[in-house]
């Protein structure tokens, strides 16, 4: 009989604990912000949120990345992420906050050539968004992530990304009370709550700094 694989779970870094942060699943909700709704060429009017998925060993923190295969134009996304420790179904929005573990902020990493020619003929979009190393996130902050303050992202030192939470179309209490309406969520799981306009390529070799006032940054660098 082949030897049965033995699996570990993917973890998050704490802020000040030396415990780390059991990953169960990554959801995503596109089209958060108005800015880059226009800047992806739709209407921002308020549509209910959509969602998308990554795997939960997408899951990376600070340091080296090869560069992700098949791809000519990679992006960067930045995002505040909320982490649950409490979970259910048809969540009400007022009940939302009480499943909150903490915050963090983290980077959609995005082959947009590959999005784009999934967007064209109908396909998934799951190799444009679910791939290796595809969701980078800095230390979880306990708490309730805050209703507004900045957030930003960077490349080589230069700001690509600057925005702030309170644009946010939909609150990360209605994201989660839609998201619940669609799946059961549970302990372990990750949401990225939606990107500000600015997003662009990255090249070989570059640094991403992803930032938000009040959480430890995300800084990833791209092996040449």
């Amino acid at each position: 009989m082949p030897t049965v694989p033995q699996l570990h779970v993917p973890t998050l870094a704490i802020s000040g604990s030396e415990q780390r942060f059991p990953v169960r699943r990554i959801y995503c909700v596109g089209r958060n912000y108005a800015d880059h709704v226009r800047e992806m060429g739709n209407d921002p009017s308020r549509d209910p949120p959509f969602f998308f998925s990554k795997p939960a060993d997408a899951v990376v923190g600070s340091g080296r990345l090869p560069f992700p295969s098949r791809t000519a134009e990679l992006h960067h996304e930045v995002e505040l992420v909320v982490a649950l420790h409490g979970g259910g179904i048809n969540v009400a929005a007022a009940d939302a906050a009480a499943m909150i573990f903490g915050h963090a902020v983290g980077i959609d990493l995005t082959r947009r050539d590959l999005q784009a020619e999934a967007k064209k003929t109908g396909r998934p979009w799951d190799m444009a968004k679910g791939f290796d190393h595809s969701a980078p996130i800095g230390p979880l902050r306990p708490g309730i992530p805050p209703a507004g303050g900045s957030i930003s992202l960077s490349v080589n030192g230069q700001v690509r990304q600057r925005g702030n939470l309170e644009e946010m179309i939909w609150s990360v209490a209605e994201i989660i009370a839609a998201l619940s309406g669609f799946v059961r969520l549970a302990p372990g799981d990750l949401i990225f709550t939606g990107t500000p306009a600015g997003v662009g390529p990255i090249e070989r070799g570059d640094t991403v700094r992803g930032m938000i006032a009040g959480t430890e940054s995300i800084e990833i660098t791209f092996e040449e």
